[in-house]
């Protein structure tokens, strides 16, 4: 049995697209229902995680979260792209598009 080198391992690994938001933050509130709609539609291409900046607030420095909502799409522990502040449909979709249909 082969065992692949950890680099192709990462480029199997579905990318992840991470949400970080902020419950006081009324843009962050306003896109929740975006990223449900994209963590239903996409939920075999890419994992979707929510994360409080307020809940979290060593996370979101180490990710270099500046501003609520920020998106970032990663894979194996690297930010590959991000968007920052509130995004539409169409945004979201560009995002994510390269990494999904790319697997």
């Amino acid at each position: 049995m082969s065992h692949g080198h950890p680099y192709d391992m990462q480029a199997r690994e579905p990318p992840t697209l991470v949400f970080v938001g902020s419950r006081r933050c009324g843009a962050s509130r306003r896109m929740e229902s975006l990223v449900a709609w994209v963590k239903v539609t996409q939920k075999k291409r890419l994992r979707v995680v929510d994360l409080d900046a307020d809940r979290s607030p060593e996370l979101a420095r180490r990710l270099g979260i500046r501003t609520t909502p920020t998106l970032l799409v990663m894979r194996g522990g690297s930010v590959l792209k991000r968007l920052e502040g509130r995004a539409t449909g169409r945004q979201i979709a560009a995002l994510i598009r390269p990494y999904v249909d790319a697997r």
